[in-house]
């Protein structure tokens, strides 16, 4: 199947560049964009669904066909700018913008999570973005994965579902870490469902933003999406070439060090490399014998290769490998309180390759073709259970986005497979394959007023057809002020992957899995207010799983996996407000979530274990350009049910404090030192991590709903040479 989907991908390309290159425009329009300043670099030039960037003259040519047409012209400190006309046939019309300075223009993205390719602002959708400013923050942090990063986002929680792994999954508004697909610029390069480790093993030093899609997504992205999109986008080389090295030291024990270069390889080509090395040692921080923070030894490579005609048609080459040793359990020389020694341990492999191509074909409509193909083979020991399997996915479409009046329309197909082989296990082997077609139409009433319809048709081999259809609107009722409502529906195809059958592999599970998916339906109404430097958002949300799958004990050694008698319903809130005066910002966020379900065993409602119905942060950071930077911030976590915990039901509230400082020695070199958990909060401070008996699923720990590291501090340095 991916040899199949890859093949029908090179083919497509083949076919379209050689055509995209044969077809010359007779009619176009030559924009020169302009301040008082002079020529303007680096601006967007939009018309109907063609993008182009101005080089350094501050001028583009873009193809269009004769009639008329709409010019939007964005860049980074001045204001928006629009301009209708008509093009006669078989010309280059020439047309210069003036370009006005705007010192509270809301900075200027395109996002791409939701195919139209629209400004942030102007998204019915609402995306949220985390810039590169907040993921430099983290980099210093932790430079070797992106779960801090998403983790201090409102409305995310990074849950770890494997103490003695330190695996983890990331849970939208409430929803488990299985419903959420994680993208690289739009490929699922992590796998259809990334799994718990997916999260530590992703480093941000090659991210140039992130783009959040909360609430059921699978009118964009299919059944992996049913609880949201995470889509990593990353870093576009620049003119000149880059280098860097990023060098971090924890008192726990941790080193990574990570280099980046990017440049230019010929004309219209470029590249980009990311290679990094982490390494952590096993620590026992309440020395009770049991691991705590697990070892491990991980390096990546990505390299990419980027071309582009300067005429809006680019292609985007990526290939990715990574390669991961992990290792808790007891410590050397200690003991489970069975007497025996208990080695939990994952050895990781991926290889994966992906391509993004834009085309411009008859005369302004953008054909987009994304593919890509990954593979992860893993070799699990559960105790004296080891596992071992591989896990392959393909994906491939195509896709065609144009104008027509008010209208950004976009239509397409896509081919989607993952296939699942357990060497040790294989009565849980299974492939799925899904053709699918879409369609999205967004009109723009006014510039109030805007509204994005989208629909997805899946054909899925196992589980049937499942139209996914959703519905966003954007109004603007007065300056300063968004107000934007969105529903839709999904499916969940279920899998025995699950966070739990991650944490306690599958050696002890029952066979059998529901024949049905699992079905979700979510809505969210979200209002922005900003009054020059202070921005406050209100967002109150909801969703409802009906089919969801439940871990159910079969007697003392063994598990299955069955469907919840009732849904899973979730309500909640989140709140922001950001401030920004001169150097000085802050932002606080407030979350509220309550989630429940049924006990399968007991067909009671209880609430989602490891929801905290309460959370709340506040960053306050001090930035000065060419000198560095500083931040303090704290955290709350209200209580959390717990389940199978024979020491308590629910946990204790805990506050969680970190600081960093940051001194640019000059352009090149900066040092930093970061503090986390600076009030050595730890949840063994509480109650023991290890169980008085193993449970029922082969798990000695209970569930992490603290920190079990305690207080760490990490510092190092950034070279750019």
């Amino acid at each position: 199947m991916l040899r199949r989907v890859a093949a029908g991908v090179c083919v497509l390309l083949w076919c379209v560049a050689p055509n995209a290159h044969a077809q010359t425009p007779v009619t176009a329009v030559r924009v020169e964009v302009k301040s008082a300043a002079g020529s303007v670099a680096g601006a967007e030039v939009t018309i109907g669904a063609q993008t182009q960037t101005t080089p350094a003259d501050g001028v583009v040519t873009i193809p269009v066909t004769a009639g008329d047409v709409t010019i939007v012209v964005t860049a980074e400190a001045f204001a928006r700018q629009q301009k209708t006309l008509t093009v006669p046939a078989g010309v280059t019309l020439p047309v210069t913008i003036e370009l006005a300075v705007d010192v509270d223009v809301d900075e200027e993205v395109t996002v791409s999570a939701t195919r139209a390719g629209k400004r942030v602002q102007d998204e019915p959708l609402r995306v949220e973005v985390l810039s590169r400013d907040e993921i430099e923050e983290k980099l210093m942090m932790t430079p070797g994965d992106i779960a801090m990063m998403l983790n201090e986002t409102a409305g995310l929680r990074v849950q770890v579902t494997s103490p003695s792994l330190g695996a983890a999954s990331l849970r939208m508004q409430g929803l488990r870490g299985r419903y959420t697909q994680l993208l690289s610029d739009g490929l699922p390069l992590y796998g259809g469902q990334s799994g718990s480790i997916g999260l530590l093993q992703i480093p941000p030093m090659d991210l140039s933003r992130v783009e959040i899609v909360k609430g059921v997504a699978s009118s964009l992205f299919g059944s992996s999406a049913l609880g949201g999109v995470i889509n990593l986008v990353s870093r576009q080389p620049k003119p000149d070439a880059e280098r860097e090295v990023l060098v971090n030291q924890t008192t726990l024990g941790g080193t990574d060090a990570v280099l980046w270069l990017s440049g230019p390889l010929a004309p219209r080509w470029s590249y980009s490399l990311l290679a990094n090395a982490d390494r952590q040692s096993k620590r026992d921080v309440d020395g009770d014998g049991w691991t705590d923070l697990p070892g491990f030894s991980r390096v990546n490579l990505r390299p990419r290769v980027f071309w582009n005609n300067g005429q809006g048609q680019s292609v985007f080459f990526t290939a990715g490998f990574m390669g991961e040793t992990r290792e808790g359990g007891t410590m050397p020389g200690r003991v489970a309180p069975d007497g025996r020694a208990f080695r939990e341990a994952l050895d990781s492999r991926r290889f994966d390759a992906g391509l993004v191509g834009r085309f411009i074909v008859m005369g302004e409509r953008v054909l987009g073709v994304r593919g890509s193909a990954a593979v992860q083979q893993h070799d699990h020991v559960f105790g004296d259970a080891p596992e071992t399997d591989r896990h392959a996915t393909g994906f491939g479409e195509v896709s065609l986005t144009g104008t027509t009046g008010a209208h950004v329309w976009v239509i397409g197909g896509a081919l989607q497979s993952d296939d699942y082989r357990s060497v040790t296990l294989p009565r849980f082997n299974y492939q799925h394959v899904v053709p699918s077609v879409f369609a999205q139409d967004d009109y723009t009433f006014s510039p109030a007023l805007a509204v994005s319809i989208s629909a997805r048709l899946d054909r899925h081999n196992q589980f049937g057809t499942f139209l996914s259809p959703r519905l966003s609107a954007l109004v603007k009722p007065a300056p300063g002020w968004t107000i934007r409502m969105s529903g839709g529906t999904g499916y969940f195809a279920p899998t025995p992957l699950t966070d739990e059958t991650d944490a306690v592999g599958l050696t002890r599970m029952v066979s059998g899995l529901p024949t049905t998916a699992e079905r979700a339906r979510s809505y969210s109404l979200d209002v922005n207010r900003v009054f020059g430097g202070l921005e406050l958002n209100a967002t109150v949300f909801g969703s409802r799983v009906t089919g969801a799958l439940a871990v159910q004990p079969v007697s003392a050694a063994t598990y299955a996996l069955v469907t919840r008698p009732g849904p899973t319903t979730t309500i909640g809130a989140e709140a922001l407000a950001k401030m920004h005066v001169q150097d000085f910002s802050i932002v606080a966020t407030y979350t509220l979530t309550r989630s429940t379900e049924m006990d399968p065993a007991t067909a009671t409602r209880n609430d989602v274990p490891l929801t905290p119905m309460h959370a709340a942060g506040v960053v306050a950071a001090w930035e000065r350009e060419g000198a560095g930077r500083a931040g303090l911030e704290i955290y709350v976590t209200g209580p959390q049910r717990l389940e199978d915990n024979p020491y308590r039901t629910r946990s204790p509230r805990y506050v969680y404090l970190g600081a960093m400082i940051e001194r640019r020695i000059h352009s090149r070199l900066r040092v930093f030192i970061n503090a986390e958990n600076l009030a050595d909060r730890r949840q063994t401070r509480v109650d023991p991590l290890v169980r008085p008996s193993r449970n029922f699923d082969g798990r000695w720990t209970v569930d992490a709903w603290g920190p079990l590291d305690g207080r760490v501090i990490n510092a190092g340095i950034r070279w750019m040479f």
